[in-house]
Formats: structure tokens, sequence, C-alpha cells
């Protein structure tokens, strides 16, 4: 039997690098008023493959492989940036990217508050 282990590996290992991407997953970055936002993913996988050969007497022999891979990804939150100030607002676990896009309200909010500060001072 021949167990190319290595070559499968490199293929599936290639097309995570294509597909578990943040862009495919969740999206791009964007600016949100003077706010930079960047999406954040967790990537988890696992590999596993096995094989066998057997013989039975002198008539029957066999051979037998496999291989499987999973994959896991999550968007788990957004790094913000404004000037030099950065921060992570996280996606929550139980309400998932749903909970970062329930904050954008307040995000916009924080943004005609500050602009308006600056206003005022000026």
């Amino acid at each position: 039997m021949d167990l190319h282990f290595e070559e499968l590996l490199k293929q599936i290992t290639d097309f995570i690098k294509s597909e578990a991407k943040t862009e495919t997953i969740v999206g791009e970055q964007f600016q949100l008023g003077e706010f930079k936002c960047v999406p954040v993913i967790k990537v988890g996988m696992g590999f596993g493959s096995g094989g066998g050969e057997g013989t039975e007497g002198k008539v029957r022999k066999g051979e037998g492989m496999g291989a499987g891979a999973g994959i896991g990804i999550e968007p788990i939150g957004f790094l913000v940036s404004r000037a030099d100030e950065i921060s992570f607002l996280a996606a929550g676990k139980t309400h998932g990217l749903a909970a970062v896009f329930e904050k954008v309200p307040d995000l916009i909010e924080r943004i005609a508050k500050n602009k308006s500060k600056e206003e005022t001072m000026a």
C-alpha cells in the first residue's frame, strides 16, 4: 500500500490557507467614522489518517486506507483602532458576531459625541 500522507496533508493545508481567511468568513476591514475595524477569527483544525493491509491464507489479500480533516472557524471580534489607540471588541460566546453588530450604534454615538466635544473645544 502506498500512502502519500505528506502530499495529502500539503493539499489539505493549502486548501485551508486559501479558504480560512477573515475576508472569506467575516469580510474585510472597514472604516466607521474615525474608527478602523478589523475582523478577527479563530481557526482550529484536526487531521487523521490510517491504513492497513493483510492476507488470509494464500487466496485473500486486502488493503485499505483513509484520511480525514476537520476545520472550525469562528468570528471572535474586531480590532478597533483610532489614531494611536487600539482595542479589541469581542463578539461574545452566546451571541456570536451578532453581538458585535449590536454595538455598532453605540460606536456611532461615541463618534458623534467625540466630534461634538472637539467642535465645542475649538
